[in-house]
């Protein structure tokens, strides 16, 4: 059970990930959208949605730290181990609350907005249940890990090495089944999530427009003050620049 687990379905999942991206990528480029509904709805959607995407994103960046930078890596810049799991904890805590408070507050506008609803698919609500479930499931371990203090289970030697033989292709399953049962639930219903994540609107954040970021200003040009304001009846769009309405009429 633990080969099957931890050494065969992390690559069912990154098979399935890849694959279905391309797939919908080909076939279903008009759906591949979050299906925006602030026309509806928009006071609670701008207090969830930036709760929940910079929480998710904080999230994001902690597990990439938690799990690809080796624990001897931060030791040798002078990082020990207890400074980084309190950072970890306070931030990753923070940040969980957060996000989880988001999707809250965005699945209860779905639920009670009418017109919000009704967009509602099936997929949609598969989708928020495996959402809230990884989030609450890693929000459990922080709470173990803070309740366990000191005697903590330390995920850098045992999660993290598991997760970097992954991508060597010699994944260490003895590692990751030395874990507690909170961790192999919790990367389950990850992985479960990655499986899912193609099929479902969360395939918007591989197109997300960061280039917005940086992209020109815009520069409008404002009507100068000697110049006479437009009179008349507005040019008809078949008619050439420069036509007068006298003109036209003499035709």
């Amino acid at each position: 059970m633990n080969v099957l687990l931890w050494g065969v379905l992390p690559y069912l999942v990154i098979a399935t990930l890849v694959l279905g991206t391309v797939w919908r990528y080909r076939y279903d480029k008009f759906g591949w959208t979050t299906r925006s509904s602030q026309l509806y709805e928009s006071r609670l959607l701008r207090i969830g949605s930036p709760l929940f995407h910079f929480g998710i994103l904080v999230v994001f960046i902690g597990h990439v730290g938690g799990l690809v930078i080796p624990e001897d890596w931060t030791e040798a810049v002078g990082v020990t181990e207890e400074i980084y799991h309190f950072n970890a904890l306070l931030f990753g805590g923070i940040a969980g609350f957060c996000t989880l408070a988001g999707i809250v507050i965005l699945i209860i506008r779905r639920r009670t907005t009418g017109p919000v609803f009704m967009a509602t698919t099936v997929n949609d609500k598969v989708m928020y249940v495996l959402l809230v479930g990884a989030i609450t499931l890693g929000l459990w371990t922080t709470l173990v890990a803070v309740g366990a203090g000191h005697e903590a289970h330390n995920y850098r030697e045992t999660v993290s090495p598991w997760f970097r033989s992954i991508w060597r292709l010699n994944p260490d399953v003895d590692a990751m089944a030395e874990a507690p049962i909170q961790f192999h639930v919790h990367v389950l219903v990850g992985m479960l999530l990655f499986a899912a994540w193609p099929f479902t609107r969360l395939v918007h954040a591989f197109t997300a427009p960061v280039h917005y970021l940086f992209r020109p200003y815009i520069v409008y040009r404002s009507r100068d003050a000697r110049e006479p304001a437009p009179t008349g009846r507005p040019r008809a769009g078949w008619s050439p620049v420069g036509t007068s309405d006298r003109d036209r009429s003499s035709r």
